[in-house]
């Protein structure tokens, strides 16, 4: 079942040059890039943590909750900082665009040729003049913290 966003603006973000849109009502901050302090024995997509105004922050790599290559080495990224179930998570992409002000009335369901990675973590697009844009659910793509590996 497939389920609108709540709300017609979203801070785009960009992932391996495609562009996804977060809720705009869920981004608690933008942040250019950061030190991060690596989490031993964490799975691969957390990069570490950072210190947000004395709140421990989880840094988590898209590129990779995606299944995409890194970034190569010296290229700066940015993060989106987000709430779920009650803790504060660092989104790092490749770039932070604009807030989009989107109509529901162009919100459509996922294409039946969206990888279904992509489809895992989103709720669904919009078609802009040139590009698409997929919006994100945050609370799935970040559903595999706590999990235990399979």
């Amino acid at each position: 079942m497939e389920v609108e966003p709540e709300s017609g603006q979203f801070v785009s973000i960009t992932v391996g040059g495609q562009m996804f849109g977060i809720p705009v009502m869920q981004v608690h901050d933008v942040l250019g890039p950061q030190s991060i302090t690596r989490i031993p024995l964490a799975p691969p997509e957390i990069a570490g943590s950072l210190n947000l105004r004395g709140r421990i922050v989880t840094a988590v790599h898209v590129r990779r909750r995606l299944g995409l290559e890194p970034l190569p080495a010296g290229q700066e990224t940015m993060s989106v900082v987000v709430e779920h179930h009650g803790d504060l998570y660092s989104l790092i992409v490749d770039a932070v665009g604009e807030v989009l002000m989107l109509d529901f009335d162009r919100f459509e369901p996922h294409p039946p040729t969206m990888p279904l990675r992509v489809r895992e973590i989103s709720v669904g697009i919009y078609q802009l003049k040139a590009a698409l844009l997929i919006i994100l659910d945050v609370s799935n793509l970040l559903d595999f913290i706590g999990q235990e590996p399979a």
